[in-house]
């Protein structure tokens, strides 16, 4: 078996989310599904994924791996001979190009290193939340990544706010609760910034995000950004640690996973090792503990 890293985006619109599920388009399954056809595999393939996005949740820098026999690639080589690696992964990444529907996209397909795990050897998730407070709305060729909020946003309210989540907590007044699921996390980056098109971009980085916490955060940050609540007041929020009936979950359009970041090759596996370990001992359910968005 040779263990293949994905480097793929997609418009999370018309998906019920990353996760296969039965009789529902997920980006999972439309990606195992070309993957058998292409490779001509007999058994069914199963995909490993750095973040399992929720329906409607977009991404451009998402990562998963898969184990595939090495002689499936060989399907690849075409009328020219053997090809080596690299032609051949190339050859997959341009039929996986031809096959996949146009929401969601492979960029790349390498040779995973050694001990890589592209959920487990993770260091960290950055996504980016899109919000316009424009009057009139958002631009509609931007209605599927960027939410209208219909009163207007102060940006240093927003990350006076912000700042008052940072570090490491008990984010469960953030999380969708899961029996059994830990939801102590460390937020390392959590900012806004009004870009030249006028739309608010929270960037927000975590190892690890329990479900639903991030567009949670962002509703919290929002009542504080137009004033219906003080500053203060998601840092109140999460000192409590229990689920807050004023805490509105933002629309999942506007949510994105930009990046996953990986420590060097040589590290991959203790990282991997390390995570497992921190997880199986936060939660007698193991790494169902740790949702992401």
């Amino acid at each position: 078996m040779v263990r293949l890293r994905l480097d793929l985006g997609y418009d999370g619109t018309d998906f019920s989310g990353w996760a296969r599920q039965p009789g529902l388009r997920t980006v999972q399954g439309e990606i195992e599904q070309a993957l058998g056809r292409i490779l001509r595999l007999g058994e069914p393939v199963m995909l490993t994924v750095a973040g399992r996005t929720d329906a409607g949740v977009h991404a451009r820098g998402q990562v998963a791996h898969v184990d595939v026999p090495e002689e499936s690639l060989g399907e690849l080589d075409g009328n020219r001979g053997p090809l080596g690696v690299d032609e051949r992964l190339a050859a997959l990444v341009r039929r996986l190009g031809g096959v996949l529907p146009l929401d969601v996209r492979i960029y790349r397909v390498t040779v995973a290193p050694e001990g890589f795990d592209a959920r487990f050897s993770a260091m960290f998730r950055r996504y980016a939340y899109r919000v316009g407070d424009a009057a009139g709305g958002v631009d509609p060729l931007r209605r599927r990544d960027v939410v209208w909020h219909n009163r207007p946003l102060d940006l240093g309210a927003l990350n006076a706010a912000a700042a008052r989540l940072l570090g490491e907590h008990d984010f469960a007044a953030f999380c969708k609760k899961r029996e059994g699921a830990t939801t102590i996390r460390e937020l390392q980056r959590l900012e806004w910034v009004r870009s030249p098109d006028g739309v608010l971009v929270a960037t927000v980085v975590a190892d690890a995000f329990c479900h639903s916490m991030v567009r949670a955060l962002v509703g919290s940050l929002l009542a504080a950004g137009d004033g219906r609540r003080p500053v203060e007041w998601p840092g109140e929020v999460l000192a409590r640690a229990v689920r807050d009936s004023g805490v509105h979950v933002a629309p999942a359009h506007g949510l994105c996973l930009e990046e996953v970041g990986y420590p060097p090759e040589a590290e991959l596996a203790a990282r991997a090792v390390a995570t497992r370990r921190v997880r199986t001992a936060a939660s007698a359910l193991g790494d169902a503990a740790f949702e992401n968005e």
